[in-house]
């Protein structure tokens, strides 16, 4: 079986107009590993777009990507957790200074679960497993007023992760001695506006471009 010739040839296009004119850089993160800048834990969504989100380059960003860009609390008995191990290899081995969680709009886990509460849900069980992380949401009053309903839940999803993210004993510690900073971030799919939770004020608000 053929690739599809539209990945075929945008992978002719990256050799060509990406890789070629860059094969310095290339070959400098094949001999030297990664550095990257931060960790983003984002959606699935073929419609979010991480490394052009943020203009960034090879070697840029650390992604693992899931259904609803969740985070499991540290439960070091489990058997099988990509996600964590995910977290574990970029905060002790690359020793990032950032870790985001990327929530976004129209997000489909995250309404799956909304049709959960409502008793609709049809998902299958893998995904029904997985959205149980989202049990307990706090959906708070200032976002449903400010956002709305559907983009309420996302960012309390993105709170929710931020607060398993602490539950590592690593980050947290990390975390305590300045080491890390911990970001959550909300993409608009429609109007790519990316606002920022601000975890002093308790709210959320659009990214300003520094002069």
């Amino acid at each position: 079986m053929q690739l599809p010739k539209t990945l075929a040839d945008g992978y002719w296009r990256f050799r060509r107009d990406r890789h070629a004119p860059d094969k310095g850089r290339y070959r400098q993160l094949a001999e030297l590993g990664q550095s990257p800048t931060a960790m983003v834990i984002a959606c699935c969504d073929a419609r979010v777009d991480v490394s052009a989100i943020f203009d960034a380059g090879p070697g840029d960003l650390f992604i693992v990507r899931n259904v609803a860009n969740l985070v499991p609390p540290y439960e070091p008995e489990g058997k099988y957790h990509g996600t964590s191990a995910a977290i574990e290899y970029a905060a002790l081995v690359l020793k990032v200074p950032n870790i985001i969680v990327l929530g976004h709009s129209h997000c489909g886990g995250v309404a799956a679960y909304r049709e959960r509460l409502k008793g609709n849900a049809s998902e299958t069980s893998f995904i029904g497993r997985w959205l149980t992380l989202l049990d307990g949401l706090q959906v708070r009053e200032r976002d449903l007023a400010a956002f709305g309903k559907e983009t309420a839940f996302e960012l309390a999803g993105v709170r929710q992760s931020l607060a398993n993210l602490r539950t590592f004993p690593a980050l947290k510690e990390r975390e305590g001695e300045g080491l890390l900073i911990l970001h959550g971030l909300h993409f608009d799919i429609g109007s790519g506006q990316v606002i920022e939770l601000d975890e002093k004020a308790d709210r959320f608000a659009a990214l300003t471009e520094e002069s």
